[in-house]
């Protein structure tokens, strides 16, 4: 496995250049219930409608949305679509466009019409032109990549088809950044992948693959054997096969494939996923992940993408959660040493009509007796929150030795817990001016106490909450842990 913590920390610091043809995307969300009388043709009664920059402009959007500085190098017409996009990348404090203006073609767009209820695609409207741009535009395009490229760490190049990337601009693009050692991520079209000769790192999808080396690439077997024609007739150092919803495959020059299997995930909408693959990439090269790390992010980050709706991007947080086990990500998610922040989490719950439990310890030395008070209290409630004494309440409570671990030591240990919702420090010897915050509906503590000796009981059951002990597993103590520990040391 790589270090995708340390990764995230650096994919901010990146800069990435992307060419490719820039696209207006809108989405009209509606619901279909009648035939129109005029015709044999579905009507939508239209909800709601979204704009967003499309194409290779959603690479660079999930570049920004990564947190790295994106570079995009485009062409749009001189109509309201073209002006639309410019003001839109201009909202985009990570994004630096240096767009072309080409009077004799319209700027891509594509409307999408979708059922808001089942996010089915009812049908798609583009206006586009499809053809090579011009030999003065192609100029403009070259000298806007030459000119950016030492800023660059990674140069991605999202081919869309649509006339931006000619011969001529690839062949410059991919020589320049070969040049100065910076990787070129492909994200190709078309069948002749000739063109993109010398690039790093070339993600056609299975159907671009069988298309382009007229293989079949159906099986993993075929797949590979498609993917290694593909490096020599590139001559690229890897290629990588999205495969949808069977995952993704990684054949580096030399080494033996890698086949991952793609995150469960319920599936609302593919549009742009590739683009978030390639930025994904993109940004992972340029931070010197290499190759098996890149893809492995990049099938995470697909995961996210296309569980939102719509031409998504995903947050570096969003990749982290995807990433990381549950339990790294645990003590930012829910420690809380600042009270400030408790209210806003609980009253989200309480909007969602939870029934929240509270318990409270030192938990110094956690053990099974731990565990089972906080496994059965969490079976009592739908989020549980643990009130956790402080280091100068624990020595209050339990003497000058204790703690044995400090209160952040602790507080991380309980987060990491499947029946842990929230860890909230506090300073007093008791936790009833926590509970006041809380205000939970149920209260459990261990069968040592009493319910005339729980501390907050009077104030619970006055909110309508109840008191629940839960019985003890015998033999475990802290106290008895840490003298038995000590005794062994002498």
């Amino acid at each position: 496995m790589f270090d995708f913590e340390a990764l995230s920390q650096a994919i901010p610091r990146q800069t990435v250049l992307c060419v490719g043809d820039l696209m207006l995307d809108e989405f009209v969300y509606g619901e279909v219930s009648r035939i129109s009388p005029e015709a044999p043709a579905p009507v939508i009664a239209v909800q709601r409608s979204e704009t967003t920059i499309g194409g290779a402009g959603n690479v660079a959007r999930n570049l920004a949305a990564l947190g790295v500085r994106c570079i995009f190098v485009g062409v749009i017409g001189e109509d309201d679509s073209g002006r639309i996009l410019n003001a839109k990348l201009d909202d985009e404090p990570l994004i630096e466009a240096r767009l072309v203006s080409d009077n004799s073609r319209p700027t891509t767009r594509k409307v999408r019409f979708v059922s808001e209820h089942y996010s089915t695609h009812l049908l798609r409207a583009d206006w586009e032109l499809a053809k090579a741009v011009g030999d003065e535009e192609e100029q403009y395009l070259i000298e806007n990549v030459l000119e950016a490229l030492p800023s660059a760490g990674a140069v991605i190049l999202s081919d869309y088809g649509k006339g931006v990337l000619t011969s001529r601009v690839i062949r410059a693009v991919i020589d320049a950044a070969n040049r100065a050692k910076k990787p070129v991520i492909v994200d190709p079209k078309g069948r002749d992948y000739s063109i993109y000769r010398g690039a790093t790192l070339i993600t056609p999808n299975r159907q671009e693959l069988a298309a382009a080396t007229r293989h079949n690439a159906n099986s993993e077997a075929e797949i590979v054997a498609a993917a290694e024609d593909l490096l020599d007739l590139v001559q690229s150092q890897a290629v990588l096969v999205t495969r949808s919803e069977d995952g993704m495959t990684l054949l580096v020059s030399g080494e033996e494939p890698i086949h991952i299997a793609a995150y469960p995930v319920r599936v609302r909408d593919v549009s742009g996923a590739g683009d978030t693959v390639a930025a994904v990439l993109g940004a992972m090269l340029a931070a010197k992940a290499g190759f098996e790390a890149a893809m492995r992010a990049a099938n995470a980050a697909a995961a996210v993408a296309v569980s939102k709706r719509g031409t998504a991007t995903v947050s570096i947080s969003e990749l982290r959660a995807r990433i990381l086990p549950a339990a790294s990500l645990a003590a930012e998610e829910k420690v809380l040493f600042d009270w400030s922040m408790l209210e806003e989490r609980l009253r989200e719950w309480r909007k969602a009509g939870m029934r929240i439990g509270f318990t409270n310890g030192c938990f110094d030395l956690l053990h099974p007796g731990h565990i089972k008070v906080l496994t059965a209290a969490r079976a009592q409630c739908d989020r549980l929150v643990v009130g956790l004494n402080s280091d100068a309440s624990v020595k209050r409570l339990k003497g000058e030795d204790r703690p044995v671990q400090e209160a952040h030591a602790r507080a991380e240990v309980l987060a990491a817990l499947e029946a842990v919702d929230l860890v909230v420090v506090f300073e007093e010897d008791t936790p009833l001016e926590l509970l006041k915050k809380v205000r939970p509906k149920v209260l459990i503590k261990g069968g040592d106490y009493t319910l005339d000796q729980v501390v907050g009981r009077e104030l619970v059951e006055a909110d309508g909450g109840q008191v629940v002990l839960v019985e003890l597993v015998p033999g475990f103590s802290t106290t008895e842990l840490v003298k038995r520990s000590r005794v062994g040391a002498e």
